[in-house]
């Protein structure tokens, strides 16, 4: 299966039910709807359709990641920035650290590759994934990222993420 909205019945918390929520907690958000996106490349492609002038703008990339210990994490980098696994897993103190799997990303974020995002936190927590976000969030007006399909995007402003983290009980590390 793909990771669209198509899809969005099979996950343990579709994209509707996501945004429902993020409704009734009152967070507030811009969805755009799109081509299914499943790499950097292909966001660069679209983004100009989401841009507001003069807005300071973070656009993701998302790691799900796993050490020789079993742990998880997911690691949500600014799109453009350099990633080396080796000086990575220093950074986080972690063992060897290796992409997991598309079964182990749908258990354990509830998500399908290319609709990787923050936001699979609403999941992750609960499975126990370990949560990182670049610094660069705590100086962005808006953070773009999937709302668990691939063919949406949605704007939130940091605060706004922020408080949906505090919502899922998701504790961030800044790296």
């Amino acid at each position: 299966m793909d990771a669209s909205s198509a899809y969005q019945d099979s996950l343990p918390v579709s994209s509707d039910a996501l945004l429902k929520q993020l409704d009734g907690w009152g967070i507030a958000y811009r969805l755009h709807t799109h081509v299914p996106l499943r790499t950097v490349e292909d966001a660069k492609a679209v983004e100009d359709q989401f841009t507001v002038p003069g807005e300071n703008a973070l656009r993701l990339k998302n790691l799900y990641l796993r050490d020789k210990k079993k742990r998880n994490y997911l690691v949500t980098l600014q799109q453009d920035r350099e990633v080396d696994l080796k000086v990575l897993a220093a950074e986080l103190g972690a063992g060897n650290l290796s992409f997991g799997s598309a079964d182990r990303l749908l258990e354990n974020l509830g998500i399908r590759p290319g609709a990787v995002s923050p936001l699979a936190m609403i999941t992750g927590t609960e499975k126990g994934v370990t949560f990182y976000m670049d610094a660069r969030a705590q100086e962005s007006d808006v953070i773009f990222m999937h709302p668990l399909v691939n063919d949406r995007t949605v704007a939130m402003t940091r605060t706004d993420l922020m408080a949906f983290f505090e919502k899922t009980g998701c504790e961030v590390s800044w790296i």
